[in-house]
């Protein structure tokens, strides 16, 4: 990903009290696992080996993209982390549970996800099924839990339903799988995931600046921000699959090419593609522009997310 530095955006100047990206990053990590933890159930309780699974799942691993834009959007609105903890919990359950019956074999079929076996390899197939559909009803019941007004607890609700249903994340894997082997246009695979990718990476966003003072222009900005940085990190990911290894990547690499997929990489090449990331990312970056030095941890990010490692 070096050819994507080349239109490093220089941040808004931190303030003297932020900390440094790293550091916030990490500490937003480790807040988002000690949440998840806390609300998962305990891997005591039964059904044990569900609970066991749920827990295998969603703990331990992954960089945890979509809290942490949660918290960057929240932070951007003057939001109390620990109102934010409750969205961002909730996206990370979606997340979780698409993974793991993104690796099913009647999906994907994968053994391997963020370095480990998946959950239908170390478990079994209707535990891993049966783990996504426990992860999904709680991340709904996690919002409504949030200890704000039931309005907002309405909004947010309203937010996640159709970001991880048929018209977002859902309808997305759905147009994936019909598209294997098939030739796809650069508009129809970014019709694709700007539902299968973007829609819940848009509503981490959104629920995350929800929880503080952003009023209806603000979110109308936000959401051309969020809609560019799911594609941008959609392209980061495609191109990762076809430089990285298994190794490096915690998941197996190749298998996009492998399994015949359309892909930015298969559509426009490495180059192209390479090209297609720096545009993205100044695109994310320009949206976000008039919101100034508030908006810092959502800038970062855009970075980040271009120059990742798995």
């Amino acid at each position: 990903m070096a050819s994507c530095t080349t239109s490093r955006r220089v941040p808004a100047t931190k303030r003297s009290d932020q900390m440094d990206f790293a550091d916030w990053m990490s500490a937003v990590q480790k807040r988002t696992e000690a949440a998840l933890e806390q609300r998962l159930p305990a891997a005591a309780l039964a059904p044990v080996k569900l609970h066991e699974a749920m827990r295998y799942a969603s703990l331990g691993g992954g960089k945890r993209i979509r809290p942490l834009l949660c918290h960057a959007a929240g932070e951007a609105f003057g939001a109390s982390p620990a109102l934010i903890d409750f969205p961002a919990c909730a996206v990370e359950m979606i997340h979780a549970y698409s993974l793991v019956h993104d690796d099913l074999p009647c999906m994907d079929n994968d053994i391997l996800r963020r370095g480990k076996p998946t959950c239908h390899v170390e478990f079994d197939e209707a535990t891993a099924l049966l783990v996504g559909d426990a992860l999904q009803s709680l991340a709904f019941q996690v919002l409504a839990d949030a200890p704000t007004t039931s309005e907002r607890r309405v909004e947010m609700l309203s937010v996640l339903a159709p970001a991880a249903g048929s018209r977002g994340m859902a309808g997305g894997q759905a147009i994936d799988l019909a598209a294997i082997g098939k030739p796809l246009s650069l508009e129809e695979l970014e019709f694709m995931h700007v539902h299968k990718t973007g829609a819940l990476i848009r509503a981490s966003v959104l629920l995350g600046a929800g929880c503080g003072s952003a009023d209806a222009g603000a979110i109308t900005q936000l959401i051309p921000f969020a809609n560019r940085v799911g594609l941008l990190f959609q392209v980061v990911d495609d191109i990762l699959d076809a430089e990285s290894t298994t190794a490096t990547l915690g998941k197996t690499a190749g298998k996009d090419a492998q399994q015949n997929k359309p892909t930015y990489v298969s559509i426009l090449g490495i180059r192209k593609a390479r090209e297609k990331a720096v545009e993205l990312r100044s695109e994310a970056h320009a949206a976000i522009e008039s919101f100034g030095d508030k908006a810092i941890r959502l800038h970062q990010l855009t970075d980040y997310i271009v120059e990742r490692k798995f």
